[in-house]
């Protein structure tokens, strides 16, 4: 997600990339974003919106990874609480947490362990959310984010 911001820091506009370009799933976030954007322009106050869009609950869903949301119950939860928390609240939290480089060793090492075990092979880790991908034809598709190793 990406937050265009007023000069006085206020968001005005939102752009949120999710799966492969041209998919439904990618033009229905875009199109939500393009909404919430004409939304903040026309002056439905931030508070609004996370009021209404907070706490939806849909798939996916689970662990943030976040400290500060925890648990988001769905896609819309997780991005309205984090706008509320740092536009709202003043908290200058990130929207996703990047692991310290002991905590991402461990994780890749776990992934490679697993790997072992289910007979994954050569299947590598998603560069951009580090969950082991799975082949998808003559590449390899995330499950989790829905990025490929670059074949469309």
């Amino acid at each position: 997600m990406t937050v265009g911001l007023y000069e006085d820091g206020l968001p005005g506009e939102v752009f949120i990339r999710m799966a492969k370009e041209g998919s439904t799933v990618s033009g229905l976030m875009d199109s939500f974003a393009t909404a919430v954007s004409l939304a903040l322009q026309y002056g439905v106050p931030l508070q609004i919106l996370c009021d209404k869009f907070s706490h939806t609950r849909f798939e996916p869903s689970g662990w943030s990874g976040n400290p500060k949301i925890g648990y988001a119950k769905s896609l819309m939860d997780y991005l309205f609480r984090w706008l509320e928390l740092r536009f709202l609240k003043g908290e200058q939290g990130i929207l996703f947490e990047r692991q310290s480089s002991g905590e991402l060793e461990h994780e890749r090492s776990s992934i490679k362990a697993l790997g072992q075990v289910v007979e994954l092979g050569d299947a590598p880790t998603c560069q951009f959310c580090g969950s082991l991908m799975v082949r998808n034809g003559s590449c390899y598709r995330c499950l989790e984010c829905g990025s490929t190793s670059g074949c469309s």
